[in-house]
């Protein structure tokens, strides 16, 4: 049985339930298995060798999210070519593309653990009550050590964009 972990975590202030462990800077990054689509799986192996931004996110329907995806889009264009910018969502394959297409995200990877909530439970962002993935940032090396972590206590609260922006370009 997974790791449950309470007392981390609130929605509008009410407690909440994460799934998983805390990763935590210097941690292996652990593998997992996500949909790019309706059949197409991917895992950590599928990004070897590019410093990762993993930017997850309850629902892309939502304002905090919009605009999480929209400020990471942004940054995604001026990295380069090594480094991959990840947002994570259980939102549906149909509701990521539309979202994208709208918004106009062209740099940033949508990926849906709709499916099999292997990330969620692998990265500790679960919420046991929901099955929605609690807002975090996530950037690991090209060698999948984990150099930046922040796991959000408030689910309606925006990350801090740049303290992550500022760890990943130390890794370009």
């Amino acid at each position: 049985m997974a790791q449950e972990r309470t007392g981390v975590a609130t929605l509008g202030g009410n407690p909440i339930t994460l799934i998983g462990p805390e990763l935590k800077v210097g941690d292996i990054a652990p593998d997992f298995r996500i949909n790019k689509d309706l059949v197409t799986e991917a895992g950590l192996s599928d990004y070897a060798g590019k410093v990762k931004l993993i930017s997850v996110v309850p629902s892309l329907d939502t304002d905090v999210c919009d605009a999480q995806t929209r400020r990471f889009n942004e940054e995604a264009a001026k990295l380069g070519d090594n480094v991959v910018v990840l947002t994570v969502s259980v939102d549906l394959p149909f509701a990521q593309s539309r979202f994208c297409s709208v918004a106009g995200i062209d740099k940033v990877e949508t990926l849906t653990d709709y499916k099999h909530r292997s990330f969620g439970e692998a990265y500790g962002v679960l919420i046991k009550e929901l099955q929605l993935e609690m807002r975090s940032i996530f950037i690991i090396d090209a060698d999948d050590t984990i150099r930046y972590v922040e796991y959000l206590s408030e689910m309606t609260d925006h990350p801090n964009y740049e303290a992550a922006i500022s760890a990943l370009k130390q890794l370009v």
